[in-house]
């Protein structure tokens, strides 16, 4: 039996990177996979490759009617919600002096707001359907190591790492059997990464001081992110809710 055989899952920010990584991976152990995204075009390319078991649905994580719209269809399809993986993020490369108040907003709308709107909409609709559920944020290193050009993407991945924490024990002690978690990757090959390493005009030598900071020599992979998104997802995880998966080399270990 595959190890995600039966439950639905819901990805944010599903159209590329880790969203798109673990969606395939989710389907491939036998979920079906609902992929939302702004991007709609790369989002419907990431559902084709899914077949039958995928589905794309328009989503901005910041707008909580298209929440309660994504969820509502979700169960009309596919009958109901057992997976919630709140990947949508975003970040602005600026220092705290050049970022303006607005920019601190929108990263922390998308980054934390619609982590929070997840949880709030995916535990109502979980519990409705009497699932006992799995929300997975995923979060980042930069939410328990300073970077000192994302102060925006830094403060709200912390934020996302407790919020998780508080929403586990609130389902916990609700006896909800809903759990959540937090996942924490390092540097991974995504456009974030190649972001910030174009930021500063000298990309290879950005990338090599990234890579000096990995003990483990490598930069991730989104598969890195997806496996641990399928094991938060299935059954093998059940005692687990309220803790934080880092997935970086060894970087945070130093």
């Amino acid at each position: 039996m595959k190890r995600v055989e039966g439950k639905v899952a819901l990805v944010t920010g599903g159209a590329g990177g880790l969203g798109a990584a673990s969606a395939r991976m989710l389907a491939r152990e036998g979920a079906k996979v609902v992929v939302t995204d702004r991007r709609e075009g790369e989002a419907r390319a990431v559902v084709e490759e899914l077949g039958a078991s995928g589905l794309f649905l328009p989503l901005d994580v910041t707008r909580e009617d298209q929440w309660v719209s994504a969820l509502a269809r979700t169960v009309e399809t596919f009958g109901r919600l057992d997976v919630l993986v709140n990947n949508a993020g975003m970040g602005i490369v600026k220092d705290v002096e050049e970022m303006s108040l607005d920019e601190w907003r929108f990263v922390h709308s998308v980054n934390l707001d619609g982590v929070f709107l997840g949880c709030k909409h995916g535990i109502r609709v979980m519990r409705e359907c009497g699932s006992q559920g799995s929300i997975i944020n995923i979060s980042s290193i930069a939410g328990l190591v300073g970077v000192p050009q994302f102060p925006a993407y830094c403060s709200s991945k912390a934020a996302v790492r407790m919020l998780s924490k508080s929403v586990a024990l609130h389902c916990a002690y609700k006896g909800y059997g809903i759990r959540c978690n937090s996942i924490h990757p390092g540097y991974v090959e995504t456009a974030m990464v190649e972001a910030l390493a174009q930021a500063g005009g000298q990309a290879e030598k950005t990338r090599a001081r990234m890579l000096k900071g990995i003990p483990a020599g490598r930069f991730g992979e989104p598969d890195d992110v997806a496996h641990a998104v399928v094991y938060l997802a299935s059954d093998e995880s059940k005692l687990m809710t309220g803790a934080e998966m880092v997935l970086d080399g060894g970087a945070t270990a130093q």
